[in-house]
């Protein structure tokens, strides 16, 4: 991610090389920015962590909702099952009609048949999946 940083020394006014004071300074300062920027990569990353946010979320609603991070669980295999047999179907289809495509009935009729179903089963697993996986193991599912 970040290019290596390589230092040389150089030589100070009057021509003369760093005391290893200086070098040692030096490294120190260099230590001290290495250490702010972990310090900054840990805060990013904590505040990208969207499993502990919808950790967070389903822990705020657990009381009214208790059972939903377990439904969750249970119900994406056969969401995923259905989706990857949606997508063959489609790859399927596409392998028929493929050269015909170009045709706007064709292509209407392609989409109108798959476009949506797709789309909604797509958005439904993008929606429960990070739930799902944030719901504890031994979750309760009705």
């Amino acid at each position: 991610m970040n290019a290596p940083l390589y230092v040389t020394p150089t030589m100070i006014s009057g021509g003369l090389p760093p005391t290893s004071e200086e070098l040692a300074d030096l490294l120190r300062q260099m230590l001290d920015v290495q250490r702010e920027q972990v310090a900054i990569l840990r805060a990013q990353q904590a505040a990208s962590d969207n499993l502990s946010r919808w950790r967070a979320f389903l822990n705020r609603w657990a009381i009214e909702f208790p059972e939903v991070g377990g439904e969750c669980k249970q119900a994406m295999p056969a969401l995923e099952r259905a989706y990857l047999l949606l997508i063959q179907d489609v790859l399927g289809r596409l392998r028929e009609v493929e050269d015909d495509l170009g045709d706007e009935f064709v292509l209407s009729e392609f989409l109108d048949r798959y476009g949506t179903k797709l789309t909604q089963l797509g958005n439904m697993i993008s929606n429960l999946s990070p739930i799902a996986d944030a719901a504890p193991a031994d979750a309760p599912a009705a």
